[in-house]
């Protein structure tokens, strides 16, 4: 696969598309999380929202107005802050410092520096108190950790979503470079994750590299989909996904095959990642509206979906992103709001910098 020539308009579809399909899934999150995809359809058919097609309407006095009112539609004038935001704005912050010679310990001393520990769940949390736990007072300064950092992956949660949302920015700077960013994914990966967990993220991270060089979507999944190992379940996922695009019921399917898994797990979300994309190749707004309404890690997947979306160099249709304005809220140490515009520049720049490198 060539590596094209590192186009701006499809990075600022990529922050576009992920910004707002955050936005959109991040009033149902925790309505999805505790009630599961019945309570979302059920909350949707009543706000007159199905097909979802646009930011989630509020109904006062809902259990959504209690718990995600802030990102409804008329109710926000930038994108809210959100721990999907947070970890692509962080990635770009490492490479700006660390570029292709990212490491694992680079990813933990920016965690310690810059990450709130308030705003990590699940797997990021425990290897965060890990951190906290084991390493040297002056690790983040540059000196060694002190133990086996590999240590703070060993966790219960290692093959849930967190990876997978954190790895979205290594494919955007490598584009026709699917190996090279999915091993940049791994290596910021493996501070919280194994497994599926870290296969996930590498998954993402090379499909965002493919999509630029690729025919077709469906093109860019097989060239990801190597990045893969085949006796596992994400790449068990990738292909049930793909073999239920144009199906009748396909998110029953889903739903009857991954079930038993947490809402945040990988495997689950991932399958619905792939098929939403594949599905909908031609319409962001489906695209993001099936992947929210299919419950289980709302935000997560309309943030995946709408970011690996954006990278077809299609635009973004306006009102996404008309609502927000260009700000990006986030809750990173000393930053709070980032523009949109310069973080495209930013980005852009990484990826020049990247491929000179290469």
């Amino acid at each position: 696969m060539s590596a094209p020539v590192i186009d701006p308009t499809r990075i600022r579809n990529a922050w576009a598309g992920r910004i707002s399909g955050c936005q959109l899934g991040k009033p149902v999150e925790l309505l999805s999380m505790r009630q599961g995809r019945e309570a979302v359809a059920a909350y949707l058919r009543d706000a007159g929202a199905l097909p979802l097609r646009d930011y989630v309407p509020l109904i006062p006095g809902s259990f959504v107005d209690k718990t995600g009112r802030s990102s409804c539609r008329g109710e926000f004038s930038r994108s809210e802050p959100d721990d999907d935001i947070n970890y692509t704005v962080l990635a770009l912050l490492l490479l700006e410092e660390h570029g292709a010679e990212l490491s694992t310990e680079n990813v933990a001393r920016a965690w310690l520096k810059l990450l709130p520990a308030a705003v990590t769940w699940t797997a990021e949390r425990a290897a965060y108190m890990t951190l906290l736990e084991r390493a040297h007072d002056a690790f983040a300064y540059g000196a060694p950790p002190g133990f086996d950092i590999g240590e703070c992956a060993e966790n219960p949660y290692n093959d849930w979503i967190g990876a997978q949302i954190r790895a979205d920015l290594y494919g955007w700077v490598c584009p026709g470079k699917p190996s090279l960013a999915a091993d940049l994914a791994r290596r910021d990966a493996a501070l919280s994750h194994v497994g599926d967990g870290a296969h996930g993220a590498a998954f993402v991270a090379a499909l965002g590299a493919a999509i630029p060089a690729a025919s077709s979507l469906d093109e860019a999944v097989t060239a990801a989909t190597e990045e893969v190992p085949p006796d596992t379940r994400a790449w068990d996922a990738i292909h049930f996904a793909r073999s239920l695009v144009g199906a009748s019921e396909a998110v029953d399917q889903l739903h009857e095959r991954y079930d038993e898994l947490s809402p945040v797990h990988t495997v689950n979300n991932l399958a619905v990642v792939v098929w939403s994309l594949l599905t909908y190749e031609d319409d962001y707004s489906a695209a993001i509206g099936e992947a929210v309404a299919a419950g289980w890690d709302t935000d997560c997947n309309g943030a995946t979906v709408g970011g690996l979306w954006g990278l077809t160099g299609r635009p973004i249709p306006e009102h996404w992103t008309a609502p927000w304005r260009g700000r990006v809220a986030v809750t990173l140490a000393g930053i709070g709001e980032l523009d949109l515009e310069d973080l495209v520049a930013r980005t852009v720049a990484v990826a020049e910098t990247l491929a000179a490198d290469a």
